[in-house]
């Protein structure tokens, strides 16, 4: 059933980001190689003059060459640039490192500094992927506010609302707001707008200090937003810039933005995908599948749901879970619910787990009391009798 339905899921998504990672190499390829090709032959063809110039080996140029070549891992230059590892560019390193976008241009050649990146970066990068996701939230209620305002506003003129009709203070307000969720798309929408300024404001702050092309440091905006990283353009790398406090700060904003909206984007993208997942699935799913969802739906019809019940509504977004229990009438996925909401519909299939369980230990079916009848739950076995001892003491009977 769920179970079979998720598997399906999970092996979709992963031929379908494989089919998309052979097209995508397919293109690149065809793209690059031919440039890639040119250079090496020109790279050749300088190396072949060099060495018939000054009279050298073609092995100790290339000796010559390595050792550079490790001199530059290290940060060394041929250009005269400011020291990686003073605190400013220290302090970018672990910028770079905490927010998963990885450049490269830094990294630590001491025994030490790797053991203590491994450990830093754990921490690091977990507190600012939760930091992300607690900004998702923020950013989703904000915009269900306004347009929860907006749509009231709409019906006051229509006058199916009162004109003086104000929302109450306190746990009504949060209910009043709650019932309210916008719709996937206007989010993401939403979102594309809000990059794509942050992106086209950054680049116009690159392109006259770093000396770049606006495309490039469009490009620039969108590797390191998307925290891929691939270190060929790196901001805020010469010794001196004109204002160079302000732009250092206003470089670190931009990136903080930027990855906060690409990150968010992402999120509600995968929605979006996940919904088409499901639909492929839908339109793949034969004849005897569809009766056997069906026979498995009539047998969980009478089972008792979580009084809240919501019917199905236009695809919407919330916060940070989707919610696709089958208490729950089978909500798109492309609505995201609270944590809350998914404790809530997920309550009667732990009972059932719980039942089985106890049935199983003491080789006969319980004898449940009055209070666990009442609210559904059994007495359960082990650390998930805890679990579910917990949400019997937080049900709410309706």
């Amino acid at each position: 059933g769920r179970l079979n339905a998720d598997n399906a899921r999970f092996l979709l998504l992963a031929v379908l980001i494989v089919l998309y990672m052979l097209c995508g190499a397919a293109v690149f390829s065809a793209i690059e190689l031919p440039t890639e090709r040119e250079a090496k032959e020109r790279w050749e063809e300088r190396l072949e003059n060099f060495t018939r110039r000054h009279n050298l080996s073609r092995a100790e140029l290339q000796h010559f060459l390595r050792e550079y070549e490790e001199a530059s891992v290290a940060g060394i230059r041929v250009d005269d640039i400011r020291p990686r590892w003073d605190f400013t560019g220290a302090f970018y390193f672990v910028g770079t490192v905490v927010s998963t976008i990885g450049f490269g241009m830094t990294t630590p050649a001491t025994v030490g500094g790797k053991i203590f990146l491994i450990f830093y970066g754990l921490i690091g990068c977990a507190g600012t992927i939760l930091f992300f996701n607690l900004f998702l939230e923020r950013l989703i209620t904000v915009i269900a506010y306004v347009m929860k305002s907006c749509h009231e506003r709409q019906l006051r003129r229509k006058g199916v609302l009162p004109h003086n009709g104000r929302r109450g203070s306190g746990s009504s307000e949060v209910d009043s707001l709650a019932g309210w969720k916008p719709s996937v798309y206007y989010v993401m929408l939403i979102l594309c707008v809000a990059s794509l300024i942050i992106s086209c404001c950054a680049s116009a702050m690159y392109t006259p200090i770093e000396g770049w092309s606006y495309f490039d440091s469009l490009y620039f905006c969108f590797v390191a937003f998307s925290t891929i990283g691939f270190g060929d353009l790196v901001s805020s790398q010469n010794v001196r810039y004109e204002s160079q406090g302000l732009y250092r700060f206003g470089n670190f904003v931009f990136i903080l933005m930027g990855v906060c909206c690409i990150y968010s984007l992402f999120n509600v993208i995968s929605i979006v995908i996940k919904q088409s997942i499901n639909w492929i699935l839908k339109k793949l799913a034969c004849k005897c599948c569809h009766r056997c969802q069906r026979r498995l739906f009539r047998s969980r019809r009478n089972v008792v749901m979580p009084g809240n019940v919501r019917s199905r509504r236009n695809i919407s977004i919330e916060t940070d879970g989707v919610n696709e229990s089958d208490t729950d009438g089978r909500r798109l996925s492309g609505e995201m619910i609270s944590m809350k909401d998914f404790l809530a519909s997920n309550k009667v299939s732990l009972a059932i787990m719980q039942k089985q369980l106890s049935e199983t230990a003491n080789g006969y079916p319980r004898q449940m009391s009055s209070n666990s009848k009442q609210n559904g739950f059994s007495g359960g076995v082990g650390a998930l009798a805890i679990m579910n001892n917990r949400l019997a003491e937080t049900s709410v009977d309706r």
